[in-house]
C-alpha cells in the first residue's frame, strides 16, 4: 500500500503542479505557449506510448491463457453471456441517462456559445464519412493479426485470442500446456513492466494539464461552464446508478474496490485515455480477488463493448448540438437515436476520438448539421477526462460483478 500510496500523491501533486505551471505559461508568456504546450506534452506522449507498447501483447496472452485454462466451452459461453448482458445493459442505461438529462438540463437553449469554424472539425467530418456496416465489418475482423498488434487494434485481438484460446483449449493438454505455460510467463512478466511503467505517470498527467492549460487557459473553463456543469452533473448520476449496483452485487466489498482503483481512475482523468490504465486495472483487479481467468476474459472485452461514460457523452452531445441549432426532436427521434448510438459505437474503441466520430455520423443521419460538432471540440478534452474515468470504473464493476456471479471472487486479494 506504500508504494501505491506514493505514486498516488506524485499524480495529484503532478495535476496541480500542470495547472499551475499551465497557467503561469499563459498569463505571463502566452507568445511562447504554443511552443510550450507542444514540448511538455512529449510527457504524456512518453507515458502513454510506453503503455501502449504493452497493450496488443498483455491483450493476447492473458485473454488466450484465461480461456485456454477454462477449457470447458460451457464456462466460457457462460462467463460470455453475463458479460455481454452487463454491457448490454450498462449501455442501454449510461445513453438513455444522457438522453434524460440533457432534454431536462438544456445546456443548448441556455448557453451562447462562439460559433467555431468548422474547419477545425474538418479532419474529424472526413473520418466519419466513411463510417457504414462494412467499415464496423472490417474493425471487428482482423486481415493479419501482425497488423491489429501493428495498430493496437483492442477489438480485432481480442477476436483472434478467443478464437486462439478456444482451439487451445480444445487441443489437448498434451499439446496445450506448454502454449499455456508460456503466454502465462510472459503476461506476468509484462504485468511486471507495468509497476515500471506506472512510475511515468506523474510525468505524463503533468503534461497533458500544462499543455492544455497553457494553451487555453482558464477562460475556457468559463465560456463552456455550463455546458461542462451540465454534462459532469450527468456524469455524477450515472456513477451513482453505477456504484449502486455495484454496492448491491458486491456489499461493503465495492468500497475496497474503489481503494484497488483510485489509481487508474485519476491517470485516466488526468490523462484522458482508459487505454493508459488497462494493465494497472488487470493488475488490481486481480489483487482485488477477481478470478484472473475471468479478468483476462472479461477486461478486453469491456474496453470495445462497455464504455459507459462515452456512450452517456453520445447522446448528451448530440442533442446539446441540435438544441444548439434549434432543431426539434420528437420522443421517437431520440428513442431511434438512442438505439442507433447502442449499435453503431460498438467495436470503434480503437478509432481515435471514436465518440466524437460517431456524433458526427449520428448527427449527419438526422439531420442535425456535423459541423456543430466544432462547437465542442475545444472542451472534449476535459468532457474525455470524465468519459475516460468513467469507463474505467464501468470496466472494474463489470469484471468484479461477473467474478462474484460465477462464485470466483476471492474474500481476500493481494496486498493493499
Amino acid at each position: 500500500m506504500k508504494g501505491q500510496n506514493k505514486l498516488f500523491i506524485a499524480i495529484v501533486i503532478a495535476l496541480i503542479l500542470g495547472v499551475g505551471i499551465g497557467g503561469f505559461v499563459h498569463i505571463q508568456y502566452p507568445e511562447s505557449a504554443e511552443s510550450f504546450s507542444k514540448n511538455i506534452k512529449l510527457l504524456g506522449t512518453v507515458f502513454i506510448r510506453l503503455v501502449q507498447m504493452i497493450i496488443a501483447p498483455l491483450v493476447f496472452t492473458t485473454l488466450v491463457v484465461g480461456i485456454a485454462k477454462m477449457s470447458d466451452i460451457k464456462m466460457i459461453g457462460r462467463v460470455g453471456t453475463k458479460a455481454m448482458l452487463w454491457f448490454i445493459s450498462a449501455s442501454l442505461t449510461s445513453l438513455f441517462i444522457g438522453l434524460m438529462l440533457v432534454n431536462w438540463l438544456e445546456p443548448g437553449h441556455v448557453t451562447k456559445l462562439p460559433i467555431q469554424d468548422a474547419a477545425s472539425a474538418e479532419e474529424l467530418l472526413k473520418s466519419s464519412k466513411g463510417f457504414s456496416l462494412e467499415d464496423f465489418v472490417k474493425h471487428v475482423i482482423p486481415k493479419s493479426i501482425f497488423e491489429a498488434f501493428a495498430t493496437n487494434e483492442v477489438l480485432q485481438i481480442v477476436v483472434f485470442s478467443i478464437m486462439f484460446g478456444i482451439a487451445l483449449a480444445n487441443l489437448g493438454e498434451q499439446y496445450a500446456q506448454p502454449v499455456i505455460k508460456l503466454f502465462d510467463i510472459i503476461a506476468h512478466a509484462i504485468l511486471k513492466m507495468v509497476g515500471y511503467i506506472m512510475w511515468f505517470a506523474p510525468l505524463g498527467v503533468l503534461g497533458a494539464i500544462a499543455a492544455v492549460v497553457a494553451t487555453n487557459g482558464f477562460e475556457i473553463f468559463k465560456v463552456y461552464a455550463i455546458y461542462l456543469r451540465d454534462f459532469f452533473f450527468a456524469l455524477g448520476i450515472l456513477w451513482l446508478v453505477l456504484l449502486l449496483v455495484g454496492y448491491l452485487i458486491l456489499g461493503n466489498r465495492l468500497f475496497e474496490l474503489m481503494r484497488r482503483i483510485k489509481e487508474p481512475l485519476l491517470i485516466a482523468f488526468s490523462t484522458t485515455s482508459s487505454e493508459a490504465v488497462f494493465p494497472k486495472l488487470v493488475e488490481e483487479l486481480e489483487r482485488f480477488g477477481c478470478n484472473s481467468r475471468v479478468v483476462s476474459f472479461i477486461l478486453p472485452l469491456g474496453y470495445s463493448f462497455n464504455l459507459d461514460g462515452s456512450m452517456m457523452y453520445m447522446t448528451f452531445a448530440s442533442i446539446f448540438i441540435a438544441q444548439i441549432y434549434g432543431i426539434e426532436m420528437t420522443v421517437g427521434q431520440q428513442i431511434t437515436m438512442l438505439l442507433v448510438l447502442m449499435l453503431t459505437s460498438k467495436g470503434i474503441a480503437g478509432v481515435p476520438r471514436a465518440s466524437l466520430v460517431i456524433i458526427v455520423a449520428t448527427c449527419s443521419m438526422f439531420g442535425i448539421p456535423p459541423e456543430g460538432i466544432a462547437l465542442i471540440l475545444p472542451i472534449d478534452h476535459f468532457c474525455d477526462m470524465g468519459r475516460s474515468m468513467t469507463n474505467v470504473l464501468g470496466n472494474a464493476l463489470a469484471t468484479s460483478a461477473v467474478s462474484k456471479w460465477e462464485g470466483q471472487l476471492e474474500n481476500h486479494g493481494g496486498k493493499m
